[in-house]
C-alpha cells in the first residue's frame, strides 16, 4: 500500500512526488484526486498520486522499449488517448496472460453454478397511497388509511383489485394495481425487499414505505430462474478468468517496476498490490 509522506506538520503537502527524477504535478494530483473518491480528502490524495506514480512509471518503461502509441477505439467510438494506448501496448507486450481453455472455463463454472441462473420473475400488484416521508402529516394520514385497507383485506382479499381502482395513487390503478412481472432492479429496495419475502397468494400485512409513499403489496405467482447451461455462458466465463488473471499479472508487473523504481514522496508497502491498469 502507498502512503504520501507527511510533512511536519501531518498533512499532504508540501510534498514532491516523483518518478525516477520525474515530478509528478501538485495540480496534476489534485485533478485526479475526483477519479478516487475517499472518505477523506487526504485518502483520495494518497491514491491519486500513486495512480500517477504508477501511470509514469508505466510510461517511462515504455518509452524505453520504444513503444510507438497505436489508439484504438471501443465499441461506443471513444478513441484511446496516446498515453492509454501506450500503456495498454505495453501490457500486452510485457505480461503473459495464457488464454482460459475449456477445463478451467468449466471448472469455474461448476464452483459458482448460483451465479449462472435467470433470475426469478414475480406477478405482482399493489395499492399505492401517496405520501412524502417530509410532509408528517399527509405521512400519518396515509398510514392510517393503509392500515385501514390491510384490515379490510384481511377480511376480503378478493376485494384487492376494487380497492385498489378506488385508492391507488399509482396509474396501474386502473387494472387493478396490475404490475405485470417483476424482475430484480426493476422497483425500489424496500418494494423489492417486501415483495420478494411474500409467498406467491400473499399480501403485505404492514404498509411498505418508499420514496413514492406507502404501498399495500399482493403477489401473485413467482416464477423460478433457472439455470443456464454451460454452453450459453462459456464466453462470459472466459472474458472474467481472461480480465482476471490479465489484472494479477500486470499487478505482479507493476510490483516489479517499482521494487528497481527510485519514487519520492510515497512510503509504499507491500509492492505486490493489485494496481487495475486502465
Amino acid at each position: 500500500m502507498a502512503t504520501l509522506i507527511r510533512n511536519d506538520r501531518g498533512c499532504a503537502g508540501p510534498v514532491t512526488v516523483s518518478v525516477n527524477g520525474v515530478t509528478i504535478p501538485r495540480d496534476a494530483i489534485a485533478r485526479e484526486t475526483q477519479n478516487h473518491p475517499a472518505a477523506k480528502p487526504f485518502a483520495a490524495w494518497q491514491a491519486a498520486a500513486r495512480a500517477l506514480v504508477v501511470r509514469e512509471l508505466l510510461l517511462q518503461e515504455a518509452q524505453q522499449l520504444g513503444i510507438e502509441p497505436e489508439p484504438q477505439a471501443d465499441s461506443r467510438n471513444r478513441q484511446e488517448t496516446n498515453d492509454e494506448a501506450i500503456i495498454r501496448r505495453l501490457i500486452e507486450r510485457e505480461v503473459a496472460t495464457p488464454e482460459p481453455d475449456e477445463a478451467s472455463c468449466r471448472r469455474y463454472y461448476e464452483q459458482n453454478r448460483a451465479r449462472f441462473r435467470t433470475p426469478a420473475i414475480y406477478e405482482a400488484a399493489h395499492i399505492l397511497f401517496a405520501a412524502r416521508n417530509d410532509d408528517a402529516d399527509a405521512f400519518a394520514r396515509a398510514q392510517c388509511q393503509a392500515e385501514s385497507i390491510i384490515a379490510q383485506l384481511r377480511e376480503h382479499p378478493e376485494q384487492f383489485a376494487d380497492l385498489a381502482r378506488i385508492h391507488s395513487a399509482c396509474p396501474s390503478a386502473a387494472q387493478g394495481g396490475n404490475l405485470g412481472q417483476i424482475g430484480t432492479g426493476q422497483t425500489t429496495t424496500e418494494f423489492e425487499r417486501a415483495l420478494f419475502a411474500l409467498v406467491p397468494g400473499t399480501i403485505t400485512t404492514e404498509p411498505v414505505a418508499t420514496r413514492y409513499g406507502l404501498h399495500i403489496i399482493r403477489l401473485d405467482r413467482k416464477i423460478e430462474g433457472r439455470e443456464l447451461p454451460f454452453e450459453l455462458v462459456a464466453d462470459r466465463i472466459a472474458d472474467y478468468l481472461r480480465e482476471s488473471v490479465t489484472r494479477r499479472a500486470s499487478a505482479q508487473y507493476i510490483a516489479r517496476l517499482m521494487a528497481r523504481a527510485n519514487i519520492t514522496g510515497l512510503a509504499w508497502e507491500g509492492a505486490a498490490e493489485a494496481h487495475r491498469v486502465n
